[in-house]
């Protein structure tokens, strides 16, 4: 199984970026996938997640400015982040294999594989 991420960089606040996700090993609908981000000494946490049958879950801080979404053809996963803000700033990972529960979409113990991370810099 791997995961690689793309589409990090540097964005103005209040810009928008999409992230994605190449996943190799299984589709991309067939198993729960998530979003993570983590800053400099900080806890890695989950942001967003989408089961495989397609219901999703938002963290608080990215709710109504993000959307999790797959291209199934491409076996691709995504997340659309707008109205960027300097608190946005982190590394983003992509993730896979989670046990759906919302209490826990937001525990990187949840989730089994992961990438390497894509890095993401909102200037204000």
């Amino acid at each position: 199984v791997q995961l690689v991420e793309s589409g990090g960089g540097s964005v103005q606040s209040g810009g928008s970026l999409r992230l994605s996700c190449a996943l190799s090993g299984y589709s991309v609908s067939s198993v729960c996938m998530g979003w993570f981000r983590q800053t400099s000494g900080n806890e890695r946490t989950g942001i967003a997640a989408i089961d495989s049958d397609g219901k999703t879950w938002y963290a608080r801080s990215v709710k109504g400015r993000s959307t999790i979404s797959r291209d199934n053809a491409k076996n691709t996963l995504y997340l659309d982040l707008d109205s960027l803000k300097p608190e946005d700033t982190a590394t983003y990972y992509c993730t896979s294999e989670c046990d759906w529960d919302e209490r826990f979409l937001s525990l990187p113990s949840n989730f089994g594989y992961w990438g390497r991370g894509t890095p993401v810099n909102v200037s204000s």
